[in-house]
């Protein structure tokens, strides 16, 4: 048969696209000019990459990114961009691809060259065709996006090959068929609502929300409605055939086919009841049953009534007074009221530091207290006091402390310590049975609620910005620790994510800070993720260069989203020790992988342009977590390099935590040292 005109033509721009595509790889030194050149040229039809030209260096494109001089990352969204992009298939190299919101059309081409694609969304396009089986080839593919196309055809059973996938997003297509085979152990993000699928949900998968599966045919299954065999229904019996057909209900119940097979009741046999008592006993029973509603009815409500009154009475006298075992004073005087005083037995008091608003003990005791949290060191309570002022009050307990004086004077040294990244401590309280530490109340709560609370749908993410906020906040409060007296070498001692607090104006504040000198052994947990090697180990004491592995391991919750102690030890080889996975050689046996990526919280895949500063942060982590203390950075340089990560964006306007300390009026090297010696 003949070749019509139109497929000549076709052929011969095609022939033409590969003649143009492969001359210009031989002349260009960057062979990734030549692809993206080919496909500007076929799917640019609006010159919205008006600066790709061949004359420039491709890294500075509209939505290029390269490494090592070649094109890693490609994002192109809502550019009106149309066909093919059957040219891009050449970029080796390329990590990251995003064709959103775009008008691409015809099948997805084969991507198998792509070896190194580790994120893929194509969703909001006019694609169609079935599932292309060279997505299933991306064994390092971790997010990939196909929403909202015409896709149809059945979802592959070789998708599980995609062991590394941590998002599979297929909503608003044309997708039939089951997807009972499909078993990604690792999948975070899951959807194929809106498609043509039917059959059970697998166990796999019904741990996603219901949204995730809505709007198909004949899905059912956890968290859809219970997958039930459906019996055809009889038509109903007319009243000539209604004796003679069984209830579809059960087969064991029969509908009576005569009134001989009705129970035989012996008011029925009665020959005085056989005209008169159907009408009249019928209509008692009806009253009676009515009558007994109405009271059960009664004596529920009057259960219920009183089980919310007591419920609610209780309520408000836990949330006035804490019970014996956990309220924050039990009494005017914290000792035993034996009836005389012992010789040398002096009630504790309140002490207050310069410009803290005072307060009697006495009205902490009447104050309303709600338990924030427990901690190694003890119980933090946030107290409303009749004035309206609110204060974190923390009850110590487990403490090693020697004697009064002891304790005096390290609240001496903590409270002269003044600045914007540190909670003040306003007050202390010291009396035998009882220890308890005054503080500012933090309204924003803490890093790690803002960080794993609530994950899942609903939920508002972290975002990077406010993350290094944070990083360098909290960078700057350890700073002024470390540097705050110079013959002492104060240190934190117990930096987690839990003791950085956020205050009304989002910055971070240090919490908790130089208590760790009084910690019981027993009550310091050897293995929490923060400790570093040589305390966790050897026993070695505190010091500042472990306050520095401390923090840096928070960098990296800040970096991954994971808990320090919880590390989903399913990609890289992590290794542990004492028993808790160790999330900065998890991280060091990712990045040695290559897996760089992978290393990062799924919630910042969503913002553009910050893999430098993500990478930065992740070095400057890593420096900090090295096992030797000697190659630990100072504090000082940390903060240097953190600030540098974004510059002015970052650093708020006043002092950093670097100036020395006789530049502040609250601190000085005398003043507070002095009270310890």
């Amino acid at each position: 048969m003949a070749a019509t005109p139109s497929l000549i033509m076709n052929f011969h721009y095609t022939f033409l696209s590969f003649f143009f595509l492969f001359s210009l790889l031989e002349s260009s030194p960057n062979p990734d000019i030549a692809p993206l050149l080919a496909f500007k040229s076929s799917s640019d039809v609006t010159n919205s990459l008006y600066n790709w030209n061949s004359s420039t260096d491709p890294c500075s494109w509209t939505g290029v990114s390269c490494l090592n001089n070649r094109v890693s990352r490609l994002v192109l969204e809502g550019l009106n961009l149309k066909g093919s992009f059957q040219n891009l298939v050449f970029l080796k190299e390329l990590r990251v691809l995003s064709l959103k919101y775009n008008n691409f059309s015809g099948s997805v081409p084969n991507l198998s060259n792509l070896t190194a694609l580790k994120l893929l969304f194509l969703s909001h396009n006019e694609f169609s065709g079935e599932f292309s089986q060279s997505l299933t080839s991306l064994f390092k593919l971790y997010r990939l996006d196909l929403s909202y196309n015409k896709f149809s055809g059945k979802i592959p059973v070789k998708v599980n090959r995609l062991t590394h996938l941590l998002t599979l997003r297929l909503e608003g297509n044309g997708f039939s068929g089951e997807i009972s085979g499909v078993n990604l152990p690792n999948l975070q993000e899951f959807n194929v609502s809106g498609n043509k699928l039917e059959g059970e949900i697998p166990f796999s998968l019904s741990r996603f929300p219901e949204s995730a599966f809505g709007k198909n045919q004949v899905l059912c299954g956890s968290p859809l409605p219970k997958c039930t065999t459906t019996v055809p229904r009889e038509p109903p019996p007319s009243s000539s055939s209604a004796g003679a057909m069984a209830s579809p209900v059960s087969p064991k119940t029969t509908i009576a086919s005569s009134p001989s097979s009705l129970p035989v009741n012996s008011a029925t046999l009665s020959p005085k009841n056989t005209h008169h008592s159907n009408g009249k006993m019928s209509s008692l029973a009806i009253i009676a049953i009515i009558l007994g509603d109405v009271f059960v009815l009664c004596i529920v409500c009057i259960f219920l009534y009183c089980f919310f009154c007591i419920r609610k009475i209780s309520s408000e006298k836990n949330r006035s007074h804490i019970l014996e075992g956990e309220k924050i004073v039990y009494s005017s005087s914290p000792y035993p009221n034996t009836g005389h005083q012992t010789s040398g037995f002096e009630r504790g008091k309140m002490l207050f530091f310069e410009g803290a608003k005072r307060f009697e003990l006495e009205d902490l005791l009447r104050a309303s207290a709600e338990m924030l949290g427990k901690g190694g060191f003890g119980t933090a309570y946030k107290a409303v006091l009749d004035d309206g002022n609110v204060v974190a009050v923390k009850r110590l307990k487990e403490l090693n402390v020697c004697g009064k004086r002891e304790f005096e004077q390290q609240m001496e040294v903590l409270g002269r310590l003044r600045h914007p990244n540190l909670v003040s401590l306003k007050a202390y309280y010291f009396a035998r049975d009882e220890k308890l530490l005054v503080y500012d109340f933090m309204t924003n709560g803490n890093l790690f609620w803002l960080l794993h609370g609530n994950r899942g749908p609903g939920r508002t993410p972290l975002d990077w910005t406010t993350r290094l906020k944070i990083a360098a906040g909290a960078a700057r409060g350890l700073a002024f620790i470390h540097n705050s007296c110079k013959s002492l070498k104060l240190t934190h001692g117990n930096i987690k994510s839990t003791n950085i607090l956020i205050d009304k104006s989002g910055n971070a504040r240090i919490s908790d800070f130089g208590l760790a000198i009084f910690a019981m052994p027993s009550s310091v947990p050897k293995t929490n993720g923060y400790r570093a090697p040589e305390v966790a180990l050897d026993g070695r004491k505190i010091t500042q260069k472990s306050d520095i592995y401390s923090f840096g391991v928070l960098l990296l919750e800040l970096l991954t989203g994971k808990c320090p102690s919880v590390v989903d030890n399913g990609v890289g080889l992590a290794t542990s020790y004492g028993g808790v996975v160790d999330l900065p050689r998890w991280v060091q046996s990712v990045v040695r992988e290559e897996w760089t990526a992978e290393v990062f919280d799924l919630e910042l895949m969503r913002y553009k342009d910050i893999e430098e500063e993500m990478v930065g942060l992740l070095q400057i982590a890593m420096a900090c977590t090295t096992t030797s203390p000697d190659q630990r950075p100072k504090i000082n340089y940390v903060v240097k390099m953190i600030e540098e990560l974004r510059g002015v964006e970052v650093s708020p306007s006043h002092d950093t935590a670097t100036d020395s300390v006789s530049d502040s009026p609250a601190v000085s090297e005398d003043n507070t040292c002095g009270a310890s010696q």
